[in-house]
């Protein structure tokens, strides 16, 4: 029996997105779009590519500050316009604000925290 795993871009313009997972930890790291061609990079490299809204550009992430994702699985959703990606994120920084994870501050019982340490300045992951 075949199993299909074929996103279905055409239900969000062309856009599908992508929740990226950390392979050791298991949390969830960030949110991300993909296009079609994202996805095919992706999975011709075996490194995450998404699709930038605001540049309106493919990215390879990682690919300015070093801190590449090495895809080790994708999932797909039931309706077919979702993905996982389970990764193993290289330098241990997914997020361009320099923490682990996009998810870095949480509200909990009506108080505003930090839930990771800033583990490096954008600006030293960035020099341009």
């Amino acid at each position: 029996m075949e199993i299909a795993f074929k996103p279905d871009f055409a239900k969000g313009n062309g856009l599908i997105v992508v929740v990226v997972q950390d392979i050791h930890s298991q949390e969830v790291i960030m949110l991300a779009y993909m296009n079609e061609e994202a996805f095919e990079k992706t999975l011709e490299t075996g490194e995450a590519h998404y699709y930038s809204r605001s540049r309106k550009s493919l990215w390879h992430k990682g690919e300015s500050s070093g801190h590449v994702q090495k895809v080790h699985s994708i999932r797909l959703d039931c309706d077919s316009d979702a993905l996982l990606l389970k990764v193993e994120q290289i330098g241990n920084i997914a997020c361009h604000e320099g923490y682990h994870s996009c998810f870095f501050r949480e509200w909990k019982n009506g108080t505003v925290s930090y839930c990771f340490e800033q583990l490096k300045d954008p600006a030293e992951i960035y020099k341009k």
